[in-house]
C-alpha cells in the first residue's frame, strides 16, 4: 500500500519535470544554440591548435573582443527596439582618431570626455531622425556610417596620430589581477547592461516597444524617447570603444572599425535576439561576441587565410538570421 502512491506519482512528476525543461529550452533557445557552438568551437581549437588553450592567449582573446562585448550590449537594446544602427564602426573610427588629435594638446580625461560627448552627439541625431522623424533606422545610420567615416577621413587626412599619454594606454594595455583592462572593462559594461535590461523598468520599455509598440503608447509611455536613448547610449559606448582600440594600438587611426558593425550585429544576432525586435539577451550578446571571438583567432592559429575570416562571419549571420526566422520557428514547432 505504502509503494502504491509514491509509483503512481512518478510518472505525473516526470512529465511536469519534461515540460518545464521543454518550456526552459524553448525561451532560451537562442542562447543555449549558441552556447553549444561555442563550446564545440572551443574544444575543436583547442584539439587542432597548441598554441589555443593557453593562459596569454585566451588573454589575449579576451582584449581583442572588448569592444565587441560592449558596443554589443548596448546594440542588443537598440535591435530589441526594432531598429538598427549602422554607423557604430565609422564612430569607433572617428574617435579613435579624436582621442589621438585632442590627447595631443589636451589633457587625457578631456580629451576622453571630448570624444564621449562627440559620439552622443551621433547617437542623438541618429536618434531624432529615427524616433521623431520616422525615418528608417537602416538608412538614417547607413548615411551616418559614411558621413562619420568621411569626417575621420578628414581630421587625419588618412594618417595615423601616435598616442603616447600613459593613462590613455592604460585602458588597452594596462592589466588588473594578470586580466587586460578593457576585459575587466567589458565585463562591467555587459553586467550592467543585463542589469538595465533584465531587471529594470527601462529595459521592459525595450521590449515593448519592438514586440508592441502601440499598447505602451498608449499606456502612457514615450517611446520616441526610449528608443532616444538606445541611440544615443550605443553611439557614447561606441565612441568608448574606439577610445580602447585607440589605447591599444597606440595611435588612433581612422581606419579603425571598418567592418565593425558586421561584427556587432552578427553578435547580437548569434546570441538570440530578434533583428525584427521584441526579443533579445545580453547573455547571448556576449557568447556570441565570444564565438566569433575564438573564430576569428582559431582561424589564425591554424594558419588558415586571414580572409577567411570575414567570409566565415557573414556565413554565421546568415545562419543565425535563419535560425531567428518563423520559417525556422514553424519547423521547430512542426517537430515538436
Amino acid at each position: 500500500m505504502e509503494n502504491g502512491p509514491s509509483v503512481a506519482a512518478r510518472p505525473k512528476s516526470t512529465g511536469v519535470g519534461r515540460i518545464r525543461v521543454a518550456e526552459f529550452v524553448s525561451a532560451h533557445f537562442g542562447v543555449l544554440s549558441i552556447l553549444v557552438v561555442f563550446a564545440v568551437l572551443f574544444v575543436f581549437f583547442s584539439l587542432r591548435a597548441n598554441a589555443f588553450f593557453t593562459t596569454e592567449n585566451l588573454l589575449n582573446v579576451g582584449r581583442q573582443v572588448a569592444p565587441t562585448v560592449v558596443v554589443g550590449t548596448l546594440m542588443t537594446f537598440v535591435i530589441t527596439t526594432g531598429a538598427i544602427d549602422l554607423s557604430v564602426g565609422s564612430v569607433v573610427g572617428l574617435s579613435a582618431a579624436a582621442l589621438a588629435l585632442i590627447a595631443k594638446t589636451a589633457d587625457p580625461l578631456l580629451a576622453i570626455a571630448i570624444t564621449l560627448g562627440l559620439g552622443a552627439a551621433i547617437g542623438f541625431i541618429n536618434g531624432y531622425l529615427s524616433a521623431y522623424s520616422r525615418l528608417q533606422s537602416f538608412i538614417v545610420t547607413l548615411a551616418a556610417l559614411t558621413a562619420v567615416r568621411g569626417a575621420a577621413l578628414l581630421i587625419t587626412q588618412g594618417y595615423s596620430t601616435p598616442i603616447t599619454s600613459d593613462w590613455i594606454l592604460e585602458i588597452g594595455q594596462g592589466q588588473f589581477l594578470g586580466v587586460y583592462t578593457s576585459t575587466w572593462i567589458a565585463i562591467i559594461v555587459a553586467t550592467v547592461g543585463w542589469y538595465v535590461f533584465s531587471q529594470t523598468r527601462y529595459g521592459r520599455y525595450i521590449v515593448a516597444v519592438g514586440s508592441n509598440s502601440e499598447s505602451l503608447r498608449r499606456a502612457g509611455v514615450d517611446i520616441r524617447r526610449v528608443q532616444l536613448w538606445a541611440f544615443v547610449a550605443t553611439s557614447v559606448i561606441a565612441a568608448f570603444a574606439g577610445i580602447m582600440t585607440a589605447a591599444r594600438l597606440a595611435s588612433g587611426s581612422s581606419n579603425s572599425g571598418t567592418g565593425f558593425e558586421l561584427e556587432v550585429i552578427t553578435a547580437v544576432v548569434l546570441g538570440g535576439t530578434s533583428l525584427l525586435g521584441g526579443r533579445g539577451s545580453i547573455v547571448g550578446t556576449v557568447i556570441g561576441a565570444m564565438t566569433l571571438g575564438i573564430i576569428s583567432n582559431g582561424l589564425v592559429l591554424l594558419h588558415i587565410d586571414v580572409y577567411w575570416v570575414p567570409i566565415t562571419q557573414g556565413l554565421i549571420l546568415i545562419v543565425a538570421i535563419f535560425l531567428n526566422s518563423k520559417l525556422f520557428a514553424r519547423l521547430v514547432g512542426r517537430a515538436r
